[in-house]
């Protein structure tokens, strides 16, 4: 044997090494997921709470983006995710119905509320009926700050307003303020202006700036606001990590997961409220 091929079968001993040696980490590296979600879950604190058990439980690792809802869609008809986990249900099942999500599974809920200054200058205090409010506000032309950035809270909101009989783009800049915004800083934003706001609840719970604002309106079955969380298609994205994906569904809608989901409070209230075995 030359030396020459003494060297070469040395270096192809030493290169096999090293792949089988790296390939434990490479498998450890890409042991994560990547979800588009709804800013909601994320500023309440949720995933704070339940991704550490998760990962502890699986060594799954869940990369969170946070953005409006109907950013989060995007991302995820772009393929740029492995599960949707957001709160605007005629969106999602278009999403699905597209071939983009395999199935959508309701996950738990809680409601939106409308937020406010105490002179309540529309005069919508105690109002238990969404729309409603929305129409006195709007007759008032009393200052209401929306995100106005397709969020789920902002489909909710455009909404209310069409059962209202209002359209509110006509008062743009003037009465009717768009931020563009995400939850907190429109709440931020609101809190400055003296504004009402419309937002969901577990946000509201885990908003630190309130000022002398209060919830105003609340109670209204219309106000009634669900999350969905849908695994992206492998079909339609090829990349995507569907068993991991499914086995993080999986562990949400499980019992030990809704009880998680169930346990999670802020200032001993519950954000949200486990529904996954009502159906989708």
């Amino acid at each position: 044997m030359t030396l020459l091929t003494r060297r070469t079968l040395a270096l192809s001993t030493m290169l096999a090494a090293a792949t089988i040696w790296l390939a434990p980490g490479a498998m450890a590296e890409d042991k994560s997921i990547l979800v588009q979600s709804t800013t909601s879950t994320a500023n309440s604190g949720l995933y704070d709470y339940l991704l550490p058990m998760f990962q502890d439980e699986t060594g799954i690792i869940v990369n969170v983006v946070a953005v409006g809802t109907g950013q989060a869609i995007k991302n995820a008809r772009n393929c740029d995710a492995d599960v949707l986990l957001v709160h605007a249900k005629p969106a999602e099942e278009a999403f699905v119905a597209d071939g983009y999500g395999t199935e959508r599974l309701d996950l738990m809920y809680n409601d939106f509320v409308i937020v406010g200054p105490p002179s309540d200058p529309a005069g919508v205090a105690g109002t238990m009926d969404g729309p409603d409010a929305l129409k006195k506000i709007a007759d008032a032309k009393a200052v209401f700050a929306s995100r106005g950035d397709d969020s789920g809270t902002h489909k909710k909101e455009k909404a209310l307003w069409k059962a209202a009989g209002v359209d509110p783009s006509s008062a743009s800049g003037d009465w009717y303020r768009e931020t563009g915004s995400g939850m907190g800083a429109t709440l931020n934003a609101g809190v400055g202006m003296g504004a009402y706001v419309m937002t969901d609840r577990a946000t509201w719970i885990s908003f630190k700036n309130k000022g002398d604002f209060k919830i105003l309106v609340e109670g209204d079955e219309a106000l009634f606001n669900q999350y969905g969380v849908i695994l992206v298609n492998p079909a339609k994205c090829p990349a995507v990590k569907a068993d991991l994906g499914q086995a993080f569904i999986d562990w949400l809608v499980s019992d030990k997961g809704q009880k998680i989901i169930g346990a999670y409070q802020v200032d001993g209230q519950q954000l949200f409220f486990p529904n996954a075995k009502m159906g989708s």
